[in-house]
């Protein structure tokens, strides 16, 4: 079974309770029984990791790797601003990397640092994007393209 890291960046723990007008009313444990339940569908397993603190993520990103995991999907809300460290360890990773966000934070001009290495980006379509990105990861590994 391939084995997918899901990382949530800073502030990502209070889904539904901050700023619901901008990212929602889905909770954070209701987003992750919504990746679980895809994941289990597409026969893939999956770990989420929340921290506010980019070390944490950088960390769970190694470990994920020394462990054998197959990708990485990661929101890094909070760290897109100032994320360089994250931006190189998941360079230096070489794993398969999926960017997500809830809205579409370049409609906004919010440059994300961890994005120029990603492999795609998904964005705006809510909890959804999580979903889209868990295909990608899934395209990625079980259908490349020529």
């Amino acid at each position: 079974m391939k084995r997918i890291l899901v990382v949530q960046g800073a502030n990502m723990s209070r889904l539904g309770k901050r700023s619901p007008e901008l990212y929602g009313l889905t909770t954070a444990a209701e987003l992750d029984e919504l990746i679980r339940q895809y994941a289990d569908r597409i026969g893939y397993g999956v770990d989420i990791f929340y921290t506010h603190i980019e070390g944490e993520a950088i960390e769970r990103i190694y470990e994920a790797v020394d462990a054998g995991y197959d990708g990485l999907i990661m929101n890094p809300a909070g760290f897109v601003y100032s994320g360089f460290a994250l931006r190189d360890c998941i360079r230096d990773t070489q794993l398969p990397y999926i960017e997500v966000h809830l809205r579409n934070s370049a409609g906004r001009g919010t440059k994300s640092a961890t994005a120029e290495v990603s492999r795609a980006y998904v964005a705006g379509f809510g909890p959804h994007s999580y979903l889209l990105a868990l295909e990608g990861i899934r395209r990625l590994l079980d259908e490349p393209l020529p």
